[in-house]
């Protein structure tokens, strides 16, 4: 009745091999005859693979998994039938390291349905999806590898391939855009004042037109799928290199974030907590930190993060009720408007720009979102609907959240609502809540990015891994404790990041890739939008650090 991890994953290892004999010994017959047929078709297999996979043989090679699995809102009726139980069990992080023999930053596998659909067996001509992309398993024979051949290239284990619908597409640009971001819109209206809002529209345009332009990178040669893709065709390896470096630093200062967003909230809640032992003694904030990070901790270990990706596709409708919960505490519970605010602060704009151009930091995403759609065609309405959608929750959020609570606004208006209305828990404990899915979704793109560079020995890769995600986590609960300001660490990173890979980055790739062939008014306006990034870029930097230095010395 006990089984332990490695006596699971070893009859998971051990039915395998018996399917591969059997299959061996049924099929030895019908090899001789079929070889020709099955070497051509293994041929044009690679050849496909040879072109899809020209952008990813250079590190970060598990980018585009990890972000699919990241962004994308699963459909329950495709990845739940014909999942057996022994690959739930061994779906975990501390088995699946056990039982994988050829991917080391492999996701959650999926077997294939026993009746495959004429339409799955030859892929459409339009445009694949990123899983798509992933070297086809055309059978169980053709998936063993033999003992005297080597692979390759880095074998993925990935889920079949999807064609997004619309609406799908339109939930995942959602999910990514509509954040924690969204908290901290009423704080930025307060540093920047009523016409700081301007900057908003003016991101949100400026991220729309750079989005476009990553679609026509895409589209610009085959084998381009992700944003790292993007910056290898434009600059090469070290571009490739670059940009990776700069999309991790990002996911992973969100999670500093999280872990911040967390210790506000819940001291907020419980501002008596605290915990002494011996002569050390822990605070409300520190403590509560400390446990979000120990809580959060499992779920990085884990390599299926399905469930979580089903439990953090309802990231917008956490938003959207804390959004009709604010707009309920001061429309219907009567608290009224109490300040007119400021029309600008110019000493504090800086702080405002990075806030507003961390709302739409979601671009690392969007070649992801393009790729996996039935209709690419339509990629340009679902950004519309994204941005549109957005703009107004944000505006809509800062001019209640400015209204009601004035200069006291704090970094998260959350923290400003009565603590006695019941609406106002609800709206407290969907932000607790919300973090705590998607830490490990954002963390995870970080983690296997790191393991590729691990040795491949599978023990080493197991105890490697765990090193990597654990001191990845209390990494970024030494961060957050270290510089516990939600509203200047945000804007920090809307201002030294986002501006990078939401308006600077998207116009020089797309400059370097159609060279000559870009229009007067494409360069126009590429060149005017990187300056715009620049200037943002270095006086909301130079603002927030600033701020950063001056309240950590006082």
């Amino acid at each position: 009745m006990k089984n332990s991890v490695s006596d699971q994953s070893f009859y998971i290892e051990s039915e395998e091999e018996d399917e591969e004999k059997e299959l061996g010994r049924n099929g030895q017959g019908e090899e001789d005859n079929n070889e020709s047929d099955s070497d051509n078709s293994l041929a044009d297999d690679n050849r496909q693979q040879s072109k899809t996979g020209l952008y990813n043989t250079s590190w970060p090679q598990s980018y585009r998994q990890s972000i699919d699995l990241y962004s994308s809102v699963p459909s329950p009726n495709l990845t739940f039938l014909g999942t057996p139980t022994l690959s739930r069990l061994g779906s975990s992080f501390l088995s699946s390291s056990l039982t994988r023999r050829y991917t080391p930053e492999s996701l959650p596998s999926v077997v294939k349905p026993l009746l495959q659909k004429p339409e799955e067996e030859q892929l459409p001509s339009q445009r694949r999806s990123s899983r798509s992309l992933l070297a086809p398993i055309t059978s169980r024979r053709s998936s063993v590898i033999r003992k005297d051949e080597k692979p390759s290239q880095v074998s993925h284990e990935l889920p079949m391939s999807r064609q997004s619908s619309f609406g799908q597409a339109v939930l995942n640009g959602l999910n990514v855009l509509c954040g924690v971001g969204i908290l901290s819109t009423p704080y930025a209206a307060k540093e920047g004042g009523w016409l700081g809002l301007i900057i908003l529209l003016v991101f949100a345009v400026l991220s729309f037109y750079t989005g476009m332009l990553l679609r026509h990178c895409l589209d610009s040669e085959p084998g381009l799928e992700t944003y790292p893709d993007i910056g290898q065709a434009a600059f090469g390896t070290t571009g490739r290199f670059v940009i990776s470096i700069i999309l991790y630093v990002e996911l992973y200062a969100c999670c500093v974030e999280y872990i911040i967003l967390e210790s506000d909230n819940l001291s907020s809640l419980f501002p008596n907590a605290h915990i002494s032992l011996g002569g050390f003694e822990m605070d409300s904030h520190h403590l509560f930190a400390l446990m979000t990070t120990l809580a959060v901790l499992p779920t990085v270990w884990l390599r299926d993060l399905s469930v979580l990706s089903y439990i953090s596709a309802g990231g917008v409708v956490a938003s959207v009720l804390v959004v009709l919960s604010l707009f309920w505490v001061g429309l219907v519970d009567n608290v009224g408007i109490h300040s007119k605010g400021t029309v600008l602060n110019l000493g504090s704009l800086p702080v405002a720009i990075g806030l507003y151009g961390y709302c739409y930091s979601g671009h690392a995403v969007f070649p992801n979102i393009y790729t996996s759609m039935a209709q690419p065609s339509r990629f340009p309405t679902v950004l519309l609907a994204c941005f549109s959608i957005c703009t107004l929750m944000y505006a809509g959020v800062a001019y209640m959240g400015y209204t009601m609570f004035g200069e006291s606004t704090e970094s998260q208006f959350t923290l400003n609502l009565p603590q006695d209305l019941v609406v106002s828990k609800v709206a407290v404990w969907t932000t607790v809540v919300n973090p705590f899915t998607k830490y490990a979704l954002t963390m995870s793109p970080v983690a296997m990015s790191l393991e590729e560079l691990i040795p491949s020995n599978h023990m080493k890769s197991h105890m490697y891994a765990i090193c990597i995600r654990t001191a990845l986590v209390f990494s970024t609960l030494l961060v957050g404790l270290a510089i516990p300001f939600f509203g200047l660490v945000m804007s920090l990173i809307g201002s030294l990041l986002t501006m990078l890979v939401t308006l600077i980055l998207p116009c020089a790739c797309f400059l370097s890739i159609v060279r000559g062939k870009a229009t007067r008014f494409q360069g126009v306006v590429c060149i005017i939008i990187i300056a715009v990034g620049i200037v943002s870029s270095a006086f909301g930097t130079h603002s927030a650090l600033s701020k950063i230095i001056e309240n950590l010395s006082s």
